[in-house]
């Protein structure tokens, strides 16, 4: 239950200035993309290129927060909901740390993706789509949830019982199927730099 007795606290140091001394812009990569799409795989990569880079970063990472933070959910489209929700929350103070923050989620909601992109200030989310089709993605089944899926094992799954929304305008649209991981993270790289996010 929200309580009506918090008042916002200002802080003296502004999201700008603390990414001011770490000589980048701050922002949030918001990967998107099916289950085995590539998701983890490339914002690794990507974060790995920018930690070459010397910037700073993070990735918030979709399994491994539902190891902690969203242990408590499962994968209703409720509890999707919320996950996201929580990520969002999230994301922004990370974003407001002055950092170049990572999610990779499915996120399978353009209505979950938006209310991401409204808690930020304008230019700072950037909807990265990783375009795999779906046919790719169940050969690849990196985890078997593909086949578990198929077999009746595993309800609401992503693109089986349960639908994905593909954005419709991403900030950057990476189509994997003829790509290699270096290919598609150098893209990511590119788009930060061309628009001023890094040096």
């Amino acid at each position: 239950m929200k309580t009506e007795n918090t008042v916002w606290h200002s802080q003296q140091v502004s999201k700008s200035q603390r990414a001011e001394i770490k000589q980048q812009t701050a922002c949030l990569l918001w990967y998107t993309g099916l289950s085995g799409s590539g998701k983890s795989t490339i914002a690794n990569a990507v974060d790995a290129m920018l930690f070459a880079r010397q910037c700073h970063s993070y990735l918030l990472d979709g399994d491994n927060v539902r190891h902690g933070l969203n242990g408590d959910l499962g994968f209703s489209d409720s509890d999707r909901v919320e996950n996201i929700r929580r990520i969002s929350e999230v994301a922004q103070l990370f974003v407001d740390a002055g950092l170049i923050v990572s999610t990779a989620f499915i996120s399978p909601f353009r209505a979950d993706r938006a209310l991401a992109a409204s808690k930020l200030a304008s230019g700072e989310f950037i909807e990265v789509f990783i375009d795999t089709p779906i046919e790719i993605c169940e050969q690849r089944d990196p985890k078997g949830l593909y086949k578990k899926a198929r077999a009746g094992e595993i309800k609401d799954f992503t693109g089986i019982d349960s639908a994905y929304e593909a954005p419709e305008n991403p900030i950057i649209h990476v189509r994997t199927a003829d790509k290699s991981i270096e290919q598609c993270a150098q893209q990511i790289i590119d788009h930060l730099i061309e628009h001023g996010f890094i040096v």
